[in-house]
Order: structure tokens, then C-alpha cells, then sequence
């Protein structure tokens, strides 16, 4: 079976749609867009798929309402427009999902609800009972209380990790442009590619700015972050505009289908992988290097030359060769100020001299992902 085909019998389709496919170039919420989406979806539904919706839009929506023009640039008014505009976004989801008789159901994730250990599972959990219920769940970022940054780095990325997290067959990334290109498609004599083996082979193609800057924040770079990450998990990809959603659904050749290239990882770690920020660093020397990257062992503090940053235990951290070049990424469970008295000292000195709690890895294998 060709994958064109294998994307029209997906039993469970994570479909992503940005905000310009959805709002006014002012900003507010288009109804006759999300009317056309949710037709789709329905009839997605109808042939017997699960589908999760991954909508940008909140705080689009939210800026007519609050008098804003633009998207602000500082955080602040930013979660004041998501705050407002994510519930005029449901609101509507659920008005027109109402008219094929579908329940929604709203899913907020924050970058800890997916790494941490006690959390990841109640988010696959929570995801999975809403889908076995029948309902669509509409997932977004809670953008309203991010801390550092108002998003994981973009919707597309957040897609695909909750395509790999809901061990879906699909994913479908809908947006203002209709397929990856060769050069930007505004210039004249830009083809459309139909497909794409591996997105590792595009050296070659020249990246435009494609999306829209008024109202989103992706482009054409984080479409292919995505489509690498979601196709490097063994998930096909089909990347075009969201007035083709259809046709894409159905796996008429539209858009770019990206094809699979890897095998499912354990979910959590993927998500370690792409979807925190390391709140520091460790600096190994070459032979912890080598007994983690090549016998996949823990991180003892006698491996560990150099601490950097300022982290907590369970932070994210990378795992730095001596040169610098991080080599992996893990979940630490020291705190940076009690790191520098451990470094070098094998794990029965630690435990002798200041306790058992002193004799544990600084970072398990088990929360460890190579880069």
C-alpha cells in the first residue's frame, strides 16, 4: 500500500491548524473558517477515524476583543489575549462540532505536563479517555501561564510531539501556504514538492519566511522541525493550506507528504528531547561521554568535570562533552548548588561520607535522551 493511501485509512489523525487559518487578518475569529475546518474534521470522523485537533488561535482571537492590532511582542499582554480569546475559540469549536452531534473536550499542556515522570502518563491517559469517549479533544498550549517563553517554540512542534504521544498514524499540519516548496513560493518559478523521503535531504531547498507574521508566529522552518520530529517517530506527514484539508484527509496527492523515516521512541523522552529548554549544563569527561552515549549507562558525579547554569533537581540539562558539544539531554536530580562538592568522586565515597541519598546517579538512564 502506497503511504498516499496509507494517509486516507489513518485510523487516528492528529490535524494541526495555525492561526491564520482560522482568524480576520484583524484578528478576530473568521466564522466561516473554522465552519469549513470542522466540516472536514467531521467527516474525517464519519469514516471511522479518531482525530485530535492542534489549533492555534487563542490569542489571535483574543486581540480584536482587547482593541489590539497586532500580536504583542511582551509576554504580559499576550497572556491577556490568549486568557480572553481561548474561550471565544472553544466556544466556537463547540458550537460547530455540536451540528454533527461531536463533544469537545479542551486539553491545556504545559512543557511539565509531558516531561516530568509523574505527569507525561496522566497526559496520555487524559488524551486517550476523551478519545475512547468519543470526544474531539482540542489541544493548545497553556499559553496563559507560561513562564519563560508564551509557547514550546511553536504549534507545530507541539503537534507533533502529541501525534507521537497519542500514538497517532497521521499527522497533517494545515496553514496559509499549500506545500513545501523549493524556493520560496512568492517568487516566481518556485516548484511544489509532492513528497519528501527524509526532511534531511532538503539541504538544498531554500527556505522562505512562509505564515503569517500579523497574527502567528510559525513559518515554514518550524513545519519542517515538526514534519522531522513526528516522520523520525514513524508518523507520515502531510504539510499544506487549510482550504485543502479535504482532499488531504482523503490522500488525494496535495500538499507535501513527508514519509516516515524512524521507529516509535518512548514517548516521554521524545518529548525531553524537543520540547524543553536545558535550564543548564554538565560537563563530562571523555569517559562518561562514552558510557552514555555508547553503553546508554547513567551519569555518575565522577564522570562530571564542570557544572553550568542554575537548575533544580528534575530540571532539564544538557550533557556536555568536553569541548562543549551537548551529547544529551536529562532530567538531573541534584541541585546545581549541591553539584560542584560531588564532581569527580566515585559513588562509594559519596555514600560513605555524606550519606545513601549521595549514592544516586545524577541523572538516570531512564530520563536521558542522546541529542
Amino acid at each position: 500500500m502506497s503511504t498516499r493511501a496509507l494517509v486516507a485509512t489513518a485510523r487516528r489523525v492528529v490535524v494541526k491548524v495555525g492561526s491564520s487559518s482560522l482568524t480576520t487578518a484583524g484578528g478576530g475569529i473568521d466564522p466561516a473558517r473554522v465552519r469549513s475546518l470542522v466540516d472536514e474534521l467531521a467527516a474525517l470522523r464519519a469514516r471511522g477515524a479518531e482525530v485530535v485537533l492542534v489549533s492555534s488561535g487563542a490569542i489571535a482571537a483574543g486581540l480584536a476583543p482587547l482593541g489590539l492590532r497586532r500580536r504583542p511582542r511582551a509576554l504580559a499582554p499576550q497572556q491577556a489575549a490568549a486568557s480572553v480569546g481561548q474561550g471565544l475559540l472553544v466556544h466556537r469549536y463547540t458550537e460547530e462540532l455540536a451540528r454533527h452531534g461531536v463533544v469537545v473536550g479542551q486539553v491545556l499542556l504545559t512543557v511539565d505536563d509531558v516531561t516530568r515522570r509523574a505527569h507525561y502518563r496522566n497526559a496520555y491517559q487524559t488524551l486517550a479517555k476523551l478519545l475512547e469517549l468519543g470526544v474531539l479533544p482540542i489541544v493548545n498550549e497553556n499559553d496563559t501561564v507560561a513562564t519563560t517563553e508564551i509557547r514550546f517554540g511553536d504549534n507545530d512542534r507541539l503537534a507533533a510531539l502529541v501525534a507521537h504521544l497519542v500514538h497517532a498514524d497521521l499527522l497533517v499540519l494545515l496553514s496559509d501556504v499549500d506545500g513545501l516548496y523549493d524556493a520560496d513560493p512568492s517568487l516566481p518559478g518556485s516548484t511544489l514538492l509532492g513528497e519528501v523521503d527524509s526532511v534531511e535531504s532538503l539541504t538544498g531547498v531554500r527556505i522562505g519566511s512562509a505564515g503569517s507574521a500579523g497574527v502567528g508566529t510559525g513559518g515554514m522552518q518550524t513545519k519542517l522541525e515538526a514534519a522531522r520530529i513526528a516522520t523520525g517517530a514513524g508518523i507520515p506527514v502531510v504539510l499544506t493550506s487549510a482550504d485543502k484539508a479535504g482532499p488531504a484527509l482523503a490522500g488525494a496527492p496535495v500538499g507535501t507528504l513527508f514519509h516516515p523515516t524512524g521507529r516509535r521512541r518512548p514517548t516521554r523522552l521524545l518529548w525531553l528531547a524537543h520540547a524543553t529548554e536545558p535550564k543548564g549544563a554538565l560537563r563530562l569527561d571523555a569517559g562518561a561521554v562514552r558510557a552514555v552515549v555508547e553503553r546508554r549507562a547513567s551519569l555518575l558525579a565522577a564522570g562530571i568535570t564542570g557544572v553550568e547554569g542554575a537548575f533544580h533537581a528534575g530540571d532539564p540539562v544538557d550533557l556536555a562533552a568536553p569541548d562543549g558539544t551537548p551529547v544529551a539531554r536529562g532530567l538531573v536530580n541534584f541541585d546545581a548548588g549541591e553539584l560542584p562538592a560531588l564532581l569527580g568522586r566515585s559513588s562509594g565515597d559519596l555514600a560513605r561520607e555524606l550519606g545513601a541519598e549521595y549514592e544516586r546517579e545524577v541523572v538516570h538512564r531512564d530520563d536521558l535522551v542522546l541529542l
